[in-house]
């Protein structure tokens, strides 16, 4: 059920005020306390005001850092691009000096920041992503403004302000997480100049401040990246409110030949479908209604929709606070900007696979968690508060869309800067309940028993923050409680303190092995990664790839794939068998040397009979594994690959070559500038043939 926030008066007034205006095309902005009075929102909630203007404006992100001190982002700019770099962004430092847990001034942390987007506290002081930067600022002097800026990454794509480096997360495995959206990037890292720069075209980014490491990561995420308390990535994409990067990037790349890197999946079950309280606007409703009619004239199979559809999906959260009711934990909050309403999902693991379902709730089959009739709401991200409540945070403005896309007769109308001076944030926490925000404790004169312990707390934030102040400043007195946990904590506290060990080079084998056998997938699933790091645990790798846990068993195909031994071969050509049906457990297998290599498939040909019955998904592995030989280059592989196929059985070869042939020539195309004689010759005679079934594969393997 949805229960609706409302005054009397301000409704009464607020409808007063809008039949007096029937020829206006776009409505007026309204109060705080206003438009909170247009919201509906899920019975067993409420909305409280936590930050509005004069305080805040154009909000587009929110921290806490380890004193509960607020911190937000503004983009005022938006939707332009600030000229030479110079930019109207502001970070606030929001402070509540009554103590009645709503902000009542602010601080100017730092301003003339070009597309700032989002924060992350480090060290007593800031990250700030703001194409084409990542900054570390700190306050010094104890001001509340910051006096130092430094200029830790470079080179992030920088022309779309809707699609540019943003969303710092601190991961579970200590990696810090930004979302790219894909982007083409040439990233520097001051600290490692010798490194050379990083192209994070179709991929999104991670860095270890800790450790002096960057690299790409799976996933386009536009305006909202999220995690799991296992380590699973969510993110959003304009149309797709949530997506899951089935697989991390560093497995992919570990030889770099797939035919496509991607991985991201929608796990929607309900895709596009919203329910919005409010019409569309009257330029997306003039827009769609002409692209429909263009669409009709030139009888293209094709319709836009211009409400109830998700178009502006932004900021989802996995919220772990720990202070909703039951059944709230691990649910995913996602706003849409365009639809003015915040989308809930329940995470199913499918059935079918090592992948998640997102899903409505049976309360939300026809409505949404909250959503407002006040167009100008604009839900564009979220966090959880020390207080373990969702923080939402609200641009408000009149538009929301980039200019360019809209026709220009229907621009003439439009003020897209209307609405620079409001913005608000919210805390949505359960009817009846209070927040206390001002009686947190001073993590910084925790000792460190203390410390540590939070990494037990309810609260994911408690957790986050006791983690990352650990890693900022590693001690060994923290290691023996470290131990502890990893031994006897809560699955999520014990993931944290196994990770954290890593990172001080205390991590044992002993310690690894004891969480394998964990009855939560969770902790297997991370203690596989943590794994990696000893070769002596090849095998106990191996024997999860059988996990009843769809996402263990991926892992555990994942983490043998670093292994090149005949073993991890063997186990490959296993797991193909019965795991290779679903396309992310064969990717998984694809993307490792010892799951392509040719001494696999024979393997799978001596002891699987596998090219007895060419079903679809064999040649779907058949095909890739072509493309990667040829992709590698590698004279003897390819030799002995193309002599594997030559001696198939006579009633299997011709679909087998097709498919095996079209694959290897594309591979080959992509290695060209790295090709030997008979490379170049075998390249050349599969472009002879039009028809590739024709070719011989033994007249081929003749060029060897």
């Amino acid at each position: 059920m949805i229960r609706t926030t409302t005054s009397l008066l301000v409704t009464t007034l607020f409808g007063l005020g809008l039949s007096s205006c029937q020829e206006k095309k776009y409505a007026d902005a309204l109060s705080p306390e206003a438009s909170m009075a247009t919201f509906a929102i899920h019975e067993d909630f409420e909305v409280q005001l936590f930050a509005a203007e004069p305080h805040i404006k154009d909000p587009v992100d929110l921290v806490f850092d380890e004193t509960g001190a607020a911190y937000a982002v503004e983009m005022p700019d938006y939707p332009y691009k600030p000229e030479q770099g110079e930019g109207r962004g502001v970070i606030k430092k929001l402070v509540d000096t009554d103590g009645d847990g709503t902000i009542d001034s602010s601080i100017v942390f730092a301003e003339g920041i070009a597309d700032a987007t989002s924060l992350m506290p480090w060290k007593g002081g800031l990250l700030v992503t703001a194409a084409p930067y990542i900054y570390y600022m700190k306050d010094l002097d104890g001001d509340g403004k910051a006096d130092s800026k430094e200029q830790l990454f470079s080179g992030f794509f920088e022309n779309n302000s809707e699609a540019q480096i943003t969303n710092l997360r601190l991961g579970i495995d200590n990696w810090i997480y930004a979302a790219n959206n894909g982007q083409r990037s040439e990233v520097t890292y001051k600290e490692k100049p010798g490194a050379g720069s990083l192209n994070l075209q179709g991929a999104d980014f991670r860095f270890r401040l800790d450790k002096g490491k960057f690299e790409k990561e799976s996933g386009t995420a536009q305006f909202g990246m999220t995690f799991d308390n296992w380590g699973n990535k969510f993110f959003t994409q304009n149309t797709l409110h949530i997506q899951q990067a089935v697989i991390p990037r560093r497995y992919l790349e570990r030889h770099g030949h797939l035919s496509s890197m991607s991985v991201n999946h929608n796990i929607s079950d309900h895709d596009f479908e919203m329910f919005q309280m409010t019409p569309p606007p009257y330029w997306r409703a003039e827009r769609t209604r002409r692209r429909n009619k263009q669409y009709q004239e030139q009888e293209l199979d094709r319709v836009e929709h211009a409400e109830d559809y998700f178009t502006g999906a932004s900021g989802g959260i996995v919220y772990n606070g720990g202070a909703f009711p039951e059944g709230f934990s691990g649910n995913v909050f996602t706003g849409d900007v365009a639809g003015n309403l915040v989308h809930r999902d329940l995470l199913i693991p499918d059935s079918q696979g090592p992948t998640q379902i997102a899903r409505r709730p049976p309360e939300e089959r026809d409505r949404e968690f909250l959503a407002a009739t006040d167009p100008w709401f604009r839900p564009v991200g979220f966090t959880v508060g020390p207080d373990g409540y969702l923080y939402l945070v609200d641009f408000y403005r009149q538009h929301i869309e980039t200019p360019v896309s809209i026709p220009d007769d229907l621009k003439e109308e439009m003020d897209f800067m209307n609405g620079e001076d409001k913005g608000r944030i919210y805390r949505i926490l359960p009817e009846g309940k209070t927040s206390q925000l001002n009686s947190l404790p001073d993590f910084s004169s925790m000792d460190a028993a203390t410390l540590v312990g939070q990494l037990e707390n309810e609260n994911g934030w408690w957790r986050t923050t006791a983690q990352r102040l650990i890693l900022e400043n590693s001690k060994q007195e923290y290691v023996p409680f470290l131990k502890s946990l990893a031994e006897e904590a809560a699955a999520e506290s014990r993931v944290l303190a196994l990770y954290l060990l890593q990172s001080m080079d205390a991590l044992t084998a002993d310690l690894v092995s004891k969480a394998l056998q964990s009855e939560h997938a969770g902790v297997r699933k991370n203690a596989l990664v943590l794994a990696e790091s000893f070769p002596e645990m090849e095998e106990a790798i191996a024997a999860k790839t059988s996990d009843p846990s769809s996402m263990v068993s991926l892992q555990a195909i994942l983490s043998l794939g670093n292994f090149e031994s005949s073993f991890a071969r063997e186990k490959m050509a296993a797991s193909l068998i019965e795991k290779g049906k679903n396309k992310w457990f064969r990717t998984a297998i694809l993307s490792s040397n010892p799951g392509s290599a040719p001494e696999t498939l024979e393997i799978l040909d001596k002891e699987y009979a596998f090219f007895d019955n060419p079903e679809s998904w064999k040649l779907d592995y058949i095909k890739e594994v072509s493309h990667i030989q040829g992709a590698k280059g590698n004279e003897k592989s390819i030799q002995s690959f193309v002599e594997l196929l030559s001696t198939l059985p006579n009633e299997t070869v011709e679909n087998w070559k097709a498919i095996a042939l079209e694959g290897l020539k594309a591979g080959l195309k992509k290695s060209s500038d790295r090709h030997t004689e008979s490379l170049s010759s075998l390249l050349s005679q599969l472009e002879s043939k039009e028809n590739q079934s024709e070719t011989q594969l033994k007249d081929l393997a003749v060029l060897f």
